[in-house]
């Protein structure tokens, strides 16, 4: 069995772990607080960051974009026409500009200072940059989830999912990018009802599941977050 090393909120490691269900694939978890800077895990992943996957027979496959491409390559054509990365060039240059849209721009204005400032921060030392979580940062996250929610609704508003007419890679980032702010309270759903519908599509399905029971110590989800009606 493959190990994935992630961090329950990591969105990035979200991102594979419903990638994961969606393939059938299961997979060892094992929780890693990449802050800490462990020499065991900058081994597997000199970068520092999950989420990093070890496969029985490649070995260490780091970063959530390598990762994807590996299990598209290694498992894609035996989802037949539910493949997440579409055959054609130009669906697959489509997602994949999507794709960097979530895990590098989203998770840089987005989610990993709210994550950072509002959990990661808990656990961190004052060495590591712990402490109370910086107000201006995670102001400027709530600012730019509103424009980046307008983006999903004109997409949707489109298509029928982010990328085309099937449900792709694009979906399962962006959904996973919304589900670590979601467990913080930090959505403003109610600002754009298409991009709530197609999440709520997207949440909905069973791939999702873990993600939605995920819990930390002292830290409770708003009642919305694991209801699949909002």
């Amino acid at each position: 069995m493959a190990t994935l090393y992630h961090h329950p909120l990591c969105p990035n490691s979200r991102f594979i772990r419903v990638v994961l269900a969606e393939y059938g694939l299961d997979a060892d978890l094992v929780e890693e607080r990449a802050f800490e800077r462990r020499r065991e895990f900058l081994a597997l992943n000199p970068a520092g960051q999950t989420p990093v996957l070890i496969d029985n027979d490649v070995g260490v496959i780091p970063g959530a974009g390598v990762i994807a491409e590996f299990l598209d390559e290694t498992r894609g054509l035996a989802l037949g026409d539910r493949r997440l990365l579409p055959e054609s060039p130009a669906g697959r240059v489509e997602v994949r500009r999507l794709l960097d849209w979530f895990n590098v721009k989203f998770f840089s204005e987005v989610s990993n200072p709210l994550v950072t400032e509002k959990i990661y921060k808990r656990f961190m030392s004052s060495d590591q940059g712990g402490g109370g979580p910086d107000m201006d940062l995670v102001r400027a996250g709530r600012t730019n989830i509103r424009y980046h929610l307008r983006y999903i609704g004109w997409l949707v508003g489109q298509r029928n999912w982010l990328a085309g007419a099937d449900m792709t890679y694009a979906d399962l980032a962006a959904a996973a990018h919304l589900s670590s702010v979601d467990f913080l309270g930090d959505v403003p759903w109610s600002e754009d009802e298409a991009a709530k519908n197609w999440y709520a599509r997207v949440k909905s399905r069973p791939s999702f599941r873990a993600l939605l029971n995920d819990r930390l110590a002292g830290l409770t989800p708003p009642p919305t977050y694991a209801d699949l009606d909002f």
